[in-house]
This record gives C-alpha cells, sequence and structure tokens, in this order.
C-alpha cells in the first residue's frame, strides 16, 4: 500500500498515466470512427460540451455538481443527432453539417459566460489547451489512497470503452463495413453508432478537464490514421493505435520536460511524428514501400517485355539476330546495364538459356509465361 501511495503521488507517473489512458480511450473509438468516416466529430464534441457544461452552471448554480458529466455528455450527444440530422435532409453535406452545428453551440457558450458567469471560473482556454502537468494535484481519497481524480476518472472510461468493443466487436466491425448485412442479420447500425458516440462523448467530458480538447482531437484521430496505414487487420489496428497513444503520452512528456514546453503540445507532435512515420514506412500504403513497389514493379513489366521479344522472333529466320543479346539494346531500346540485370534474372529463374554465341532462348517455363502475357491481347484482337 506504502509504494503504490508512493507511485500515486509521484507526479511524473500520474502525468504519463492520464496521458496514456485518454490516448487508449479515445483511439479505440477513434478506430471506428476513422473506418466510418466520421472522425472530425471528435473535434465537434469536444467543442460542444463546454456548452453543457455552462447551462449545468447556469441551472445549478454549482461548480462541483457531478451533473457536468451528464449535462456535457448530452450537449455532445445532442451534437450527433443534429450533425446526422443535417446531413440526412440532404441539403448540406456531412462535413458541412459538423460546420454549422459545433460552432454555434461553441459560440453559444462562449457567449453565456460573457454574459452570466464572467466572474465564475470556466476557463474556454482550459477546455481548448487542458493542463495534464496538473493532473495529479485534484486527488480522491480511497481508502488509506490518495488518488488523482483524472487519473481514476480515466481509468474508468477507458475499461468502460475497452469492455464496449470487447462485447460487440463482431457488431461493431460488421455495421462499419456492412451496415446493410449487419441490418438484415438483426443487428441495428444506429443503436450501436450512436452508443458509439454517446461513449465519445462521455471521454471527452472526462478527458477535457485534463488534457484540452485539442489534445483529445489528436488522440482521436492520429494514433488511429497511423493503425490505419500500418494494417489492413482491425484487431491489429486497435492494438497499434494504442501502443502509438501510450508512446506519444511517454515521449511527449520526456521531450516536454527536456524542451521546457507544453506537456499536451509535445504528445501532439509525436502522434503526429508516429503517423509520419506510418505514411513513410507502412509495409503496403508507405511512400518508401510503394517507391519499391513501383520499383519491382516496372522490373517484372521488363522481363515479361523480354520474354515477349524472344517469343515473337523465335520461330523467325533472323532469329538469331533478333534474339541475340547484342541486339536487345536497339530493339527495347535498354541499356547494358538493364539488359545484364534482366538476363542474369531470366538465368536465375529458368525463364531463359543463352548458348556460347550470346543468343537467347525461352524455356518451356519462359514461353508459357510469355503466352500468358500475350493471350488477353490475343482475345481482345479475337473481338
Amino acid at each position: 500500500m506504502a509504494m503504490l501511495n508512493q507511485i500515486l503521488n509521484n507526479p511524473d507517473v500520474v502525468i504519463v498515466l492520464v496521458g496514456a489512458l485518454v490516448s487508449v480511450a479515445s483511439s479505440l473509438l477513434g478506430c471506428f470512427l476513422i473506418l466510418r468516416k466520421a472522425s472530425m466529430l471528435s473535434d465537434a464534441i469536444s467543442h460542444a460540451i463546454l456548452l453543457g457544461i455552462v447551462l449545468t452552471f447556469l441551472l445549478t448554480q454549482n461548480q462541483n455538481t457531478p451533473l457536468f458529466v451528464l449535462g456535457a455528455a448530452l450537449t455532445g450527444l445532442l451534437t450527433v443527432i443534429l450533425t446526422e440530422s443535417l446531413a440526412q435532409s440532404g441539403r448540406v453535406k456531412y462535413d458541412a453539417a459538423i460546420g454549422i452545428v459545433y460552432p454555434f453551440f461553441f459560440a453559444l457558450a462562449v457567449l453565456l459566460i460573457n454574459l452570466f458567469a464572467r466572474n465564475v471560473h470556466l476557463d474556454t482556454d482550459a477546455v481548448l489547451l487542458g493542463e495534464i502537468g496538473f493532473s495529479w494535484l485534484d486527488t480522491t481519497s480511497l481508502g488509506a489512497l490518495e488518488v488523482p481524480t483524472s487519473l481514476l476518472k480515466m481509468s474508468f472510461v477507458t475499461l468502460l470503452n475497452l469492455a464496449f468493443i470487447l462485447l460487440f466487436y463482431k457488431e461493431l466491425k460488421l455495421s462499419t463495413f456492412d451496415r446493410a448485412l449487419s441490418a438484415a442479420l438483426g443487428f441495428s447500425p444506429f443503436i450501436l453508432h450512436y452508443a458509439l458516440l454517446s461513449l465519445l462523448s462521455l471521454t471527452s467530458v472526462v478527458a477535457f478537464d485534463a488534457v484540452g480538447a485539442v489534445l483529445l482531437v489528436a488522440f482521436v484521430i492520429i494514433p488511429p490514421s497511423a493503425a490505419y496505414l500500418m494494417t489492413d487487420s482491425l484487431w491489429r489496428m486497435l492494438v497499434i493505435a494504442g501502443v502509438v497513444g501510450v508512446g506519444s503520452s511517454l515521449l511527449g512528456y520526456l521531450s516536454a520536460l527536456a524542451l521546457d514546453v507544453s506537456i499536451g503540445g509535445m504528445m501532439a507532435l509525436w502522434t503526429a511524428f508516429f503517423l509520419a512515420l506510418a505514411f513513410l514506412f507502412s509495409p503496403r500504403y508507405g511512400l518508401i514501400s510503394r517507391y519499391y513497389q513501383g520499383l519491382r514493379e516496372k522490373e517484372r513489366n521488363a522481363k515479361r517485355m523480354l520474354l515477349v521479344h524472344l517469343f515473337n522472333h523465335e520461330n523467325d529466320p533472323e532469329s538469331h539476330q533478333e534474339n541475340a543479346v547484342s541486339a536487345l539494346k536497339h530493339h527495347l531500346r535498354w541499356d547494358k546495364a538493364h539488359i545484364r540485370n534482366l538476363i542474369m534474372q531470366g538465368l536465375d529463374e529458368g525463364l531463359i538459356h543463352k548458348n556460347p554465341n550470346d543468343q537467347l532462348f525461352l524455356t518451356p517455363k519462359g514461353r508459357l509465361l510469355a503466352q500468358e502475357v500475350l493471350a488477353p491481347w490475343e482475345y481482345s484482337a479475337k473481338l
């Protein structure tokens, strides 16, 4: 118990843990939002909840009421409902609907603060930027333990989000990739969608006090985006997004200490760094991987062109001239190094063989591949 108290009283550990929990809770939901092309709803909800907080305060005149969570969560859900309704009306597109609803709610909240709560500590800057560096100061007593409130709340929300995804994984997966089939099988894509966004609203409410809206949106969108580039498997995407979020929290905090800059800002910056790595080095979609895939495809096409050239001329009376190594540069317009490399590949793969006079001939395997390359063209010619 004494050791646990010592850990919970360590500001460094608490800050990293809060950041890690926010990142995991956010990225778990963010993976499904990315796949459903609704990721910017996180930005809308995280800004719109300020209106719920303000209205709750104006109704209760109490800054410590637990109704803040309920009011903010309901406002977030109302944001989603209005956005969906506007989009389904057909008069505006989905992204435009988001751009209409949440700026209105956020602006209304700021206006109400200036009119009726000017002297009350409802800081709009704190809502946007948060201050995770102070998350260890506010504590809640649990027996002999003094647990940071943000850590306690985020632990609950993270476990709730994880439990929801584990319980409804198949249903969420099906409704994400095929809503029609999901509805036909008796599942309700509508209910799952709003349950997912209700959890996002709750996560935003609980997290914004510690990390602010900007870092929350970064955690919802960027780690899942990096994971999306790294894999085509949904469960791997969830795991990678969580790892990226936790890594960004740890490295962001260490970097902020070293550079004496904003902790939340550095955490968000590290998520962007991981996204850049995925954008460059993703096995399938990364720029570097695709560059080398293009080179390999170019080599494959060149090899096929060589086989087709040999096949077209192998029965010609002048095949000894046409299929000579020295003639390839003239016919195919390749440099000597490229020709030499292709011939070595063809010999190694058993597609061609070369006689002592430097003439090239197709092997049965090479002839079959050349015929397969030409078959679609021959079929088109007949049509």
